[in-house]
Parts: structure tokens; sequence; C-alpha cells
């Protein structure tokens, strides 16, 4: 609770590092461990798994070419970033200090976190994949632990391969009933479409549980972003350019394809993605989808109207401010958005993400719905 609101941050993160992944993993990884050594890289807490990054080393003014990629290679990110933190959270919390997270949301006033995992989660669609899917299950058993210290507050996100349909929708059925779990995410690997039928089961066993999918943008592993060798370069302008591109895409087609309509407990929620972006594109998507009709599926309702029916959640970035809030909610109401950190990132406000949020100029009905109301009708948190 801040400031008299509850807060549920639908943005907060979780490695792990690869060491506590193996530690969750089956004798059949153990079996294979080695394989995964070419991929392994130093960090800070322990051992990373960096399988494809795309190094984005262009400077300004110079020629744009072709990079390559080094499996095993150093973090894109490393040593370029400014952090943004007032101060530093408690150590350990993106591996196994759970203590440590509930000790940090109390200081925050963060009442629930819904932890996302980093970057492996979708890079290793590009691994073998029954190594990939030995990991996928050893992350689920790890956040499920991770989160067993206080399942109210500490929320899951699920991670099942779009790669392997029956495993996913058996492990989203296996883990169902616990009380952390409240969304699923489901890296797709390179060439692999939302609307593939072959993903039906998954979607199918998202809905038995009333679970919703969670989007969330990384850029610089593999299967990488919408035209990753078309920005010319440079580490700035593609970060800013993956996360939104991304979600366009990956939005244009749950709405086109008609899977809203096929699958009526479908929910999609998008985190570190930005939003101001979510209302022209929803308009734009309704004028192609007039203009191409014969090209698709009839459609219940127009892209805003599935916004406006909470199937279509998007979390709002600190940057963006209370100027682009202000115009989403002018554009098409405040039922979609979220309230969203980054913690512990070094994107992140913390300890004054909340604060920050709450100080913008906007009515209290809406910070009500963007700090905690939205979130609660989006994530399944009974």
């Amino acid at each position: 609770m801040r400031q008299g609101f509850k807060v549920i941050d639908t943005d907060t993160h979780v490695g792990p590092t690869a060491d506590v992944l193996y530690s969750y993993a089956s004798k059949a990884f153990w079996n294979r461990r080695d394989e995964m050594r070419q991929y392994e890289t130093e960090i800070r807490d322990g051992l990373g798994l960096s399988i494809g990054p795309y190094p984005y080393k262009r400077e300004m003014g110079l020629k744009a070419g072709e990079e390559s990629v080094e499996r095993g290679g150093a973090p894109t990110l490393k040593g370029k970033v400014v952090s943004l933190l007032v101060d530093e959270p408690e150590d350990g919390v993106q591996v196994k200090n759970s203590e440590g997270r509930l000790r940090d949301m109390d200081r925050e006033g963060r009442d629930i976190d819904l932890i996302i995992p980093g970057t492996f989660s979708n890079a290793i669609t590009a691994i073998d994949s029954e190594l990939a899917i030995e990991l996928y299950a050893a992350y689920n058993r790890y956040i499920v632990d991770y989160c067993s210290i206080d399942p109210d507050r500490l929320k899951a996100t699920l991670l099942v391969p779009g790669f392997a349909p029956d495993f996913s929708a058996s492990e989203i059925a296996r883990y169902s009933s616990e009380r952390c779990v409240a969304a699923v995410s489901v890296p797709l690997p390179e060439g692999m479409s939302i609307d593939d039928s072959d993903l039906y089961p998954v979607w199918a066993s998202m809905g038995d549980a009333d679970l919703p999918l969670l989007h969330h943008s990384f850029f610089y592993e593999p299967p990488y972003f919408p035209g990753y060798r078309d920005v010319w370069g440079h580490i700035a302008v593609a970060r800013a350019a993956a996360h939104v591109w991304g979600a366009q895409r990956l939005l244009s087609y749950v709405i086109l394809s008609g899977l809203l309509d096929r699958f009526p407990r479908f929910r999609i929620g998008f985190s570190e993605c930005s939003s101001g972006w979510l209302p022209p594109w929803l308009n734009r998507l309704q004028s192609q989808a007039e203009y191409l009709s014969g090209t698709l599926p009839t459609l219940k309702k127009t892209p805003i109207e599935y916004a406006q029916d909470d199937r279509i959640f998007i979390g709002v970035e600190l940057a963006e401010g209370e100027t682009i809030l202000q115009g989403i909610i002018h554009t098409m109401g405040d039922g979609a958005i979220m309230f969203s950190s980054d913690y512990p990132h070094t994107q992140s406000f913390f300890p004054t993400s909340a604060d920050t949020v709450l100080s913008w100029d906007i009515p209290d009905s809406s910070k009500r719905r963007l700090m905690s109301e939205n979130a609660e009708r989006f994530l399944r948190l009974s």
C-alpha cells in the first residue's frame, strides 16, 4: 500500500543465474549438462546464459554493417547503461533472496509483484529443443519455490515454449493449482507466429486455468525482434524499437487472427513495451481490418473494443510520464493500463517508483485502476 493505494507491480524480475536454474533441473538435463558450457558466461551473482547476443556495437556516424554473434559472449547491455535506481535493492533478489524482495516491497509500498524471468527465457528457443524443455521445466520448479515464502504477494509467470505445445499445455495444467501462479509466458522460436494452430492446445490449457498470456520484450538474444537487422546497428535505437515493434506485431496477430474470439478467456498483457503506442495502433489495426477485410476472419469486436473488454492490458513505463498516460485515458479509457516498475533492474526508480507514478496528474479513480484494479482483472489473483 502506498499513499492509500494498493500497488501491484506487473514488471518485476528474477534471473535466475544458470547455476541456480540447473539446480532445479532433472537427471535428463544433468546427463547433458556439458552441452550448456558453450553458452555460459561469468556474471555478478554466478553463471549467466548467453546464447547469441547481438552486439549492436556501431557508433553514431560510422557506416552500418552486419555484426556477428558469439555464443557465451558478453551481454549486450553490459557497461552501457546508466542506473536510474534511487537506492539499491537487496542483494540476490533476482536469484534466491525472496525474503529480501518482500522487504523491498514493503519499503516501496508494493503489495504484489508479478515476477518475470530474464533474457534466457526467449534465448533458449535457439538451443537444442530437448535441453530447452528441461530448462523451462527447471524454471517453473524454481519460480514456484521462490514464491512459496508468500504466494499471495509473490506471483509467478510460468514459462512454456511455443515449439512444444503438448509439453506446454501439460506444464500449465501441472501448475494451475499453485496459488502463486498468475500468468504464462510463451516464448516463440524464430519463424513461429502466435496464430499458429499448433498453439491452440496451449491457449486452451491457459483458458481452463484462467491464466493470461504475458509478453515481456527482450531485444538482443534470439529470436531477437522484428527488423533487428534493419536498425542500422546502434544499441539505443535497437532497444527503443525492439520492445514496441515486437509487441505491435504480436498484438496484431492476436487480434486479427480471431484468437480472442476462438478462445473467450484469452487475455494478453504487455510488460516493458511502453504503452503510448497502443491507442493509435489499435486504431490502425481497425482501419486495415476494414480495408483488407477479404483477407481476414470476421471479428466480433473492433480492436479497441477488445481492449475495453478486459482482453488486452499494458504496462505503463515510468519514463512515459503523466502526459502519455493522460492521452491513453482520453483516447481509450483507463481499463487497460497497469503499473510497471522493472524492479530490480536499473531502469527502475526503486524505491520511489510507486511514489513517482502516484504524483502524476490523473484522477484517483484512474490511479486505482492503474496501480492495482486492472492488474487484478488481468492476472489470476484468486
